[in-house]
């Protein structure tokens, strides 16, 4: 397998945070009237900034869509033990209507709610490694049994099965050698985070060799990226408010992250750094805006608006 069998198409989405039915409706409506795919939320038990469950909210949201598709970008899976968790992305997955996209990862760049969990932060790759083949047997409805070294389980039987044959699409995070060679071997897509176009071609080159070693046959792999973005009349005006936005998000400096993975400035600014990302081989942008929250609908909209028209998908050239 020398390439990934990649979508030819490309889908948008933007993750957020809905803290009541209200701002679900609002938000649902928004992203269906402004022709966004999908809608994500991130995951954190402890965060500098507020943060909600992210199952929770795709409850709700699923309430009032039922076109978009419904993700998590993503959910720290081994902070928590993967058989409640599969209940609960199984009952998500009826509840959405099959239209669940199940992003995982480890996280770690905050070891105290590792801590608070009773999570020993240096077995979370082995654990999210474990834990999601685990999830696949149990979203089947068939008997599953372990003999895990973190998740031994007895015979067990969890009903209902999911609507989708085998579960909703895992997708998992990471950028690491580690993370690279578990989304190759046992996932469906992968969603990066601060990684550039170049990273994400070296690490989509890495997980199609890793896939091939592993004997995989894929008839399609989800190639998605949570990108940083926002719009101004100029990029250094848009640069100063990324940079504001995410070093109160992440408590520290993010001048010099935010231009080495931010798309900035104008319209024809941020589609050409997204289009970079596309020729490596992106195919569902989940946008993250970062500036004021004030300006955060205005912002989604412009991307649908005037960003998106000027993206294509690679020919095979390009390819």
């Amino acid at each position: 397998m020398s390439e990934l069998p990649l979508s030819d198409r490309i889908e948008i989405g933007f993750i957020t945070s809905v803290a009541g039915p209200e701002a679900a409706r609002r938000t649902a409506e928004q992203a269906e009237a402004w022709g966004y795919d999908s809608v994500m939320t991130g995951d954190h038990v402890a965060f500098p900034v507020p943060i909600l469950d992210p199952l929770l909210q795709l409850a709700q949201l699923a309430c009032f869509s039922d076109k978009l598709k419904l993700g998590t970008a993503v959910y720290l899976l081994p902070l928590r033990h993967p058989v409640p968790v599969a209940k609960q992305a199984a009952t998500l997955e009826r509840i959405c209507g099959g239209r669940l996209i199940f992003g995982v990862g480890v996280g770690g760049e905050f070891p105290n709610e590792y801590a608070a969990c009773g999570v020993p932060i240096e077995e979370r790759g082995a654990r999210l490694s474990e834990a999601i083949p685990l999830l696949r047997r149990l979203f089947s409805g068939e008997e599953v049994e372990s003999d895990g070294r973190f998740y031994p389980i007895p015979k067990t039987r969890m009903l209902p099965k999911t609507i989708r044959p085998g579960g909703p699409p895992i997708w998992a995070g990471g950028r690491s050698a580690g993370a690279l060679r578990r989304v190759g071997r046992m996932c469906d897509g992968w969603i990066s985070y601060v990684v550039t176009p170049e990273q994400y071609a070296e690490g989509l080159a890495t997980i199609a060799k890793e896939a091939e070693a592993a004997g995989r046959t894929l008839e399609r792999f989800d190639t998605s990226h949570l990108l940083f973005t926002f719009l101004d009349d100029s990029y250094d005006a848009a640069w100063d408010a990324a940079t504001e936005h995410l070093s109160t998000r992440y408590a520290m400096d993010f001048r010099r992250a935010a231009q080495r993975y931010a798309a900035m400035g104008r319209p024809e600014d941020v589609a050409e750094r997204v289009q970079a990302y596309l020729d490596a081989g992106l195919r569902h942008i989940v946008v993250d805006v970062v500036g004021p929250p004030e300006a955060t609908e205005e912002q989604r909209e412009r991307f649908a608006k005037e960003v998106r028209p000027l993206l294509r998908v690679p020919g095979p050239a390009s390819s």
